[in-house]
């Protein structure tokens, strides 16, 4: 702890974000560069707990004080060391995550939190700039062969890890580029897709072999891999929505949130898209249901489009705007404003969606919706009640449904292999067993096995699959690290 006394002498500052007007012109990252100086002082406010409550939020198990230390001794080297040692890709979770870490922080209780998604962020940026990040191949090869299905944040983790044990990794993707959620779900502005570059061609160079275009279940064997192979690992994610199936659901201008992000990512990579249906939101009234991440990120999609108007609902009621006192060190339940309602948007909640209203022609025109009560019925269950007076049909031309995902697309990969699958029709791996699936030599990790969750989570979950792979492959002990099995395990579900 180098400076003892930095969290009482220095408040919590963040990188300023570029103007609302300039940005929404543009899909460029958010924010400003931060200076050095100015990152160091940060880390100066880690307390360096006895008991590091940071750590233990992190699903990665990250080794925060020690590398904010290093941080503060301005030993850029030393901190992405420490930073590395537990997560693959810092340059992703230092822009995307939303940080349980800092909810988990102490000097959070009666103070803002460090600022580690920042200073993680930085680390990273800084390790490339000086060439920390590197190749770093493994010196010898064991003979054994991986096929990781899926280039997700879960997949990426999976061949990362696999790859630095000394097998051969091949990662298939079905799409035409490799990142997955992160290359097509996340918006530019919060992700530029430079940086996911940036990491493959480092991956690419320490051997690890991609594969696009492919298909597994359609146009690549699946059984086949599984024979060709010595290990195979499902980190597909999870893909099938959550509809919302009011009267007039098959209206034209009414689409899933992934389908409208999805394509704007490959608009922006500049794919061709000629013989896609466009969807965009210049002059529309768009609608967005749904309040979690992804609303917010068709939010500031739309705005850059030139929506005429914005809308978020959301069917649960509005969470206060502090978190409770007794809700440290958890995830707490509050209103969270991301930068894409900064840039316009009204927001509604205890909403019901009742019907999708439609022209002659079947083009969507507007959404009729009521207000709701909720409450708890007599066995205590959450429900609701409508209140009478509060039905209007709101103008709509864009609506988009981002209601969540409920599991991987069971149609192709799954079916063909006969892999078993959860109550919730997730696939069926549990981590007490090794993350293995009802099928031999087959394994899974990420959103197709948990559901879905978080970009933090996936990596996590990837480095404990790979960590069972190995042991598989080696008939013995993994050579792979694992997360602090003693750390404190919080609820951030």
């Amino acid at each position: 702890m180098a400076d003892p006394k930095g969290f009482m002498k220095y408040d919590r500052e963040l990188p300023e974000k570029r103007p609302v007007e300039v940005r929404k012109t543009d899909w460029q990252e958010l924010y400003v560069p931060m200076s050095e100086e100015r990152t160091v002082t940060q880390a100066a406010r880690c307390m360096d707990c006895g008991v590091p409550f940071c750590h233990s939020g992190c699903p990665l198990g990250n080794i925060i004080p020690e590398f904010n230390d290093a941080v503060y001794e301005e030993d850029w080297r030393e901190a992405y060391d420490i930073l590395s040692s537990t997560n693959n890709f810092p340059e992703f979770t230092g822009r995307i995550c939303p940080a349980p870490c800092e909810t988990a922080c102490v000097l959070g209780i009666n103070a803002p939190p460090v600022a580690i998604e920042h200073i993680e962020k930085s680390i990273a940026e800084e390790a490339f700039k000086r060439g920390y990040a590197r190749p770093n191949p493994p010196g010898s090869r064991t003979g054994k062969t991986v096929a990781v299905i899926g280039s997700g944040p879960a997949g990426l983790a999976t061949a990362a890890q696999l790859n630095k044990a000394g097998h051969t990794v091949t990662v298939y993707e079905r799409n035409s580029r490799i990142g997955g959620l992160l290359r097509y779900g996340i918006p530019d502005f919060k992700l530029e897709k430079w940086i996911i570059d940036r990491r493959i061609d480092l991956m690419e160079a320490e051997g690890i072999k991609f594969r696009t275009n492919a298909n597994v279940g359609e146009n690549v064997d699946a059984k086949q891999l599984v024979r060709d192979h010595d290990a195979v690992v499902l980190a597909g994610g999870s893909t099938v929505p959550r509809d919302i199936p009011s009267p007039g659901r098959e209206a034209q201008g009414v689409y899933y949130a992934m389908q409208f992000l999805e394509q704007n990512n490959k608009r922006v990579a500049g794919d061709d898209l000629s013989d896609t249906y466009e969807i965009h939101a210049k002059d529309l009234d768009v609608i967005v249901i749904g309040g979690g991440d992804t609303g917010a990120d068709c939010v500031g999609t739309s705005n850059r489009h030139g929506a005429r108007s914005v809308t978020q609902i959301e069917i649960m009621p509005m969470p206060p705007n502090e978190r409770s006192a007794d809700s440290w060190p958890n995830w707490p339940m509050m209103l969270r404003t991301s930068t894409s309602h900064e840039e316009g948007c009204e927001r509604e909640w205890a909403v019901l969606t009742e019907e999708f209203v439609q022209d002659a022609a079947g083009k969507l025109k507007g959404v009729r919706t009521v207000n709701i009560r909720w409450g708890r019925d007599h066995t205590g269950r959450n429900t609701f009640v409508k209140i009478p007076g509060t039905e209007r049909e709101l103008p709509c031309q864009l609506l988009l449904i981002a209601a969540g995902f409920m599991h991987p697309q069971h149609e192709g990969l799954l079916q063909k292999l006969g892999v078993g699958l959860d109550g919730r029709k997730n696939v069926a791996a549990n981590p007490e067993h090794n993350y293995q699936t009802s099928v031999p030599k087959v394994y899974a990790a990420g959103d197709m096995r948990r559901g879905q969750s978080l970009v933090v989570w996936a990596i996590a979950e990837g480095r404990e699959c790979a960590r069972a792979v190995d042991a598989f492959l080696r008939g013995g002990e993994s050579v792979l690290e694992s997360r602090d099995e003693g750390r404190l395990e919080l609820d951030f579900a």
